[in-house]
């Protein structure tokens, strides 16, 4: 079992991308993020929700007991029978109070939401830091995976090569370059004796006082001068 868990453990060290894992975790807090924001948006609309019945309910509150203010004063003045004044009045006050009541749960409600909507906005504060801390952490794990991909191809070439042929082929060719400037050298001075002796050979006889001494008992002859 111990063997099959180290297998399990190499095989997980061999798949894992640190940068692939860092880029799904942000996604994933992304996706939690939408989903706070969307639940965010409907808690304070039931809160605004609240709120409007709240206010609703408060102007039929006073509504009804302005009616019944309005019903018992026209019997007051005789302009209705003071047995249904008296009745519908106390149906208005009923409904005063149903109002009343439901300006009530409005109001607790609408404080229920807003307490919501404080704590949901509070974690998705911190979510949203999160995401901007592990944005800059990928960032910074993208340049050392670079550099530590970089290095390591650096050393593998490095402990790959073979330092003794390196200098045994340095060897070689630093002889080689050395005979070839021997060889070099030897040529020249072939050339320079070459050279030298030809114009040894110039200086003993003058060719050219030469021929012409010839040319000129050519011509005595051929003039006939003696």
């Amino acid at each position: 079992m111990k063997i099959g868990q180290a297998e399990a453990h190499s095989a997980v060290d061999k798949v894992e991308d640190p940068i692939a894992m860092s880029e799904q975790a942000i996604r994933d807090l992304r996706a939690d993020l939408d989903k706070n924001l969307e639940a965010l948006a409907q808690v304070k609309a039931m809160g605004i929700r609240a709120r409007n019945e709240a206010e609703e309910f408060t102007a039929k509150a006073g509504d009804f007991e302005e009616k019944a203010m309005l019903l018992l004063q026209k019997a007051q003045t005789g302009a209705m029978p003071a047995n249904d004044a008296d009745r519908l009045a106390k149906e208005a006050l009923i409904k005063r109070e149903e109002a009343t009541g439901q300006v009530n749960r409005a109001l607790g409600e609408k404080v229920k939401f807003e307490t919501n909507v404080a704590q949901m906005e509070a974690n998705i504060t911190s979510l949203k830091q999160h995401i901007s801390k592990w944005e800059n952490e990928l960032r910074t794990l993208r340049a050392r995976v670079k550099v530590a991909s970089a290095t390591k191809d650096l050393n593998r070439q490095l402990s790959q090569m073979d330092s003794s042929g390196t200098v045994s082929m340095l060897e070689r060719m630093k002889d080689k370059v050395i005979q070839q400037e021997a060889l070099a050298e030897a040529y020249g001075d072939m050339a320079t004796r070459s050279k030298s002796i030809e114009a040894e050979i110039d200086a003993a006889i003058d060719v050219r006082g030469a021929k012409a001494d010839r040319e000129l008992a050519a011509l005595k002859q051929k003039l006939g001068i003696g």
